[in-house]
């Protein structure tokens, strides 16, 4: 998950373990930082690679509209699935993010309790319906160390 809001990213992570979804949610406050982990570079060499990236599209220094098509030009990373998960209805929003190849794209609920039922829908389309091909990159040989992120 690329998430600068903590609060957010402790409601996903939350319905992720509500929703008895197997695995971690990762959470980079931006863009750059989820780039580093995607690449594994700067000390995320041994960071799991994710089945699935949830994206806020109002992101600080690099926004996630940029960062979505450095995703989808990558041909190591542009079949990881890439969700836009924002607080934005705006058209241009939508329009911008599914013309760089957003796989989808879900209005962040305004009440806690729905995240619940956001993360219960996405589990059953990404993770139960839908089959996905294998989007491991290559482990690059790196010696560094496992760096921490922000705690969420």
């Amino acid at each position: 998950m690329i998430e600068d809001n903590h609060g957010d990213a402790l409601l996903v992570q939350r319905a992720f373990k509500k929703a008895a979804i197997p695995g971690n949610v990762t959470v980079a406050p931006t863009a750059e930082i989820g780039l580093c982990i995607l690449r594994r570079e700067g000390g995320f060499s041994h960071t799991p690679y994710p089945d699935l990236i949830l994206l806020d599209v109002n992101l600080p220094y690099m926004g996630g509209g940029e960062f979505l098509e450095l995703v989808k030009a990558d041909p190591e990373l542009r079949l990881i699935p890439v969700i836009i998960m924002s607080s934005s209805k705006a058209e241009r929003d939508i329009q911008s993010t599914y013309k760089t190849y957003a796989n989808g794209f879900v209005i962040k609920p305004f009440i806690a309790h729905e995240y619940d039922d956001v993360i219960k829908s996405i589990e059953d389309y990404w993770f139960q319906l839908n089959e996905t091909p294998e989007t491991h990159a290559p482990v690059p040989p790196a010696a560094h160390a496992k760096a921490a992120l922000p705690a969420y």
